[in-house]
């Protein structure tokens, strides 16, 4: 199915909560309102004409100086019939759900595909979405008391971090 023809199911589906759609070129995606975007996660993934019973992967993409930070979602259509009996890659589009880049809030996923789990909390960490119902939403990638977000555009660096030099200035 082209990312066109699943676009326009969505578009039924969703209505206005379907903000864009890209169906061309490297990275075919929609754009999903934050709010419907849970219930978007399951009818893509039970839909019998969708199947997106894979996720890829879940990054995070900072748009700065824009007012806020998109979380992408590689989804996959995965179904048996390849030669041996191996599964064959159907279709595939990503999905953008934006939230504010202050305090922004989502839906977790990771009911619908666990691999959302770790990918969400590193987006958590190093973009500093809240993923709201993630079942484990600790810090995965730096230490609980670690101040800010690493990955946003507007991140200031530490020069130290509990005695040790973490950055690299023109004196040293």
């Amino acid at each position: 199915m082209s990312p066109q023809e699943i676009a326009d199911i969505l578009k039924t589906q969703f209505g206005d909560a379907l903000t864009a759609v890209v169906a061309e070129g490297s990275h075919p995606h929609v754009t999903i309102a934050a709010e419907r975007w849970h219930e978007a996660a399951v009818f893509l993934r039970d839909d019998p004409r969708l199947q997106m019973n894979m996720l890829r992967c879940v990054s995070g993409l900072d748009l700065h100086p824009e007012p806020w930070i998109e979380v992408v979602y590689d989804l996959i259509s995965m179904q048996p019939g390849g030669q041996q009996g191996l599964w064959v890659n159907q279709s595939t589009i990503a999905v953008r759900v934006r939230v504010p880049r202050d305090g922004g809030h989502v839906a977790s996923v990771a009911d619908v595909w666990p691999a959302a789990d770790w990918h969400e909390r590193e987006a958590a960490d190093l973009f500093g979405v809240i993923f709201d119902g993630h079942p484990d939403p600790r810090r995965i990638l730096l230490p609980d008391d670690w101040i800010g977000h690493p990955l946003r555009k507007d991140y200031v660096f530490p020069t130290e971090y509990d005695g040790i030099p973490c950055a690299v200035t023109a004196e040293s």
